[in-house]
């Protein structure tokens, strides 16, 4: 990687080093023209088409002034032995910002980012995690996701794990995925915390915009909404109050938020629900992962993000 980044760009690489503790393929280049750089080596499956459309989105919001990180060089996507690069300039300074205060910061971020007008060069469908390249897309690929997760290991789900098995089906293929709903530039995986956001003293910056593109925006909020609080609410309440300095929402989408609290759950459910299988287990119910779709945790969020945007 670091001999293609110096042909390709005449870079003089001085050191690479792996960036992400959760991803083997995010470099850190340090060279001897200026700031060092990311290289994000996506895997082959990943069409180069999908890392063009990071890119564009990169150029969008430099653009729009948005706080996000920014391109390495115009042409930031490159090839190597089959698989996409993208660079993009190395955050210098960032940290990552404590639980008092990221709640609220993402979501005055999510608003601002729904508050873009879009354009043409903003046309790729965005909001699911995308974790398999074939499950890029609305949100409504991450229920899709799901399923297939779900469908690998049906065969050996036997006895008492059976009836876990199919109500957690049952509620994928009647999960709300917000079709229908106001559209927006979305980020799709905000939340993930502490790689998605860096504090800079000009303050927040927002990288990894691998799931980003238009969806319905109300996924976005829901996810943040769903993650802010396993306490007293001041965490939904503050995430709620920052988005609305920037998005007033529908009545439609106030009534649907609860049910679009449930998509990213699911999905990382279903996925542990697979893992569990495939290790040779039959999943019991008392697994940590069911408190994903704990139905009491997303009531109580949904209630406290409801009177919030009611006030």
């Amino acid at each position: 990687m670091r001999s293609h980044l110096e042909n390709r760009y005449g870079l003089d690489a001085t050191a690479t080093a792996q960036l992400s503790r959760h991803n083997d393929r995010v470099f850190r280049v340090d060279h001897s023209g200026g700031d060092p750089w990311v290289a994000r080596v996506y895997p082959p499956d990943r069409p180069r088409d999908r890392v063009e459309g990071d890119a564009a989105i990169l150029r969008f919001l430099e653009r729009n002034g948005y706080p996000a990180e920014r391109l390495a060089v115009e042409d930031a996507v490159s090839e190597l032995d089959g698989a996409s690069v993208l660079v993009t300039g190395f955050v210098v300074g960032g940290e990552h910002p404590d639980d008092a205060e990221k709640i609220a910061m993402m979501g005055d971020l999510l608003g601002r980012l729904h508050a873009l007008g879009l354009d043409e060069t903003v046309h790729r469908p965005g909001g699911a995690v995308g974790d398999d390249p074939r499950g890029e897309g609305r949100p409504r690929q991450d229920l899709l996701g799901a399923m297939a997760l779900l469908d690998e290991v049906e065969g050996a789900v036997v006895g008492a794990s059976r009836d876990l098995f199919d109500r957690l089906r049952d509620q994928v293929r009647s999960a709300d995925a917000g079709e229908g709903l106001p559209e927006a530039l979305v980020h799709g995986n905000l939340l993930h915390h502490p790689d998605h956001v860096l504090l800079i003293p000009e303050g927040p910056v927002v990288i990894n915009w691998k799931a980003a593109g238009r969806g319905p925006r109300l996924a976005d909020l829901a996810y943040l909404v769903w993650g802010a609080e396993w306490g007293d609410g001041a965490g939904v309440q503050a995430a709620v109050n920052a988005y609305g300095r920037h998005i007033e929402l529908t009545g439609h989408e106030v009534e649907r938020l609860e049910a679009l609290m449930y998509v990213r759950p699911l999905y990382l459910t279903c996925l542990d629900f697979r893992r569990t299988v495939a290790a040779g287990e039959q999943p019991t119910g008392n697994e940590w992962w069911w408190g994903l779709i704990d139905p009491d945790h997303i009531s109580t969020n949904a209630g406290v993000a409801r009177a919030a945007l009611h006030r």
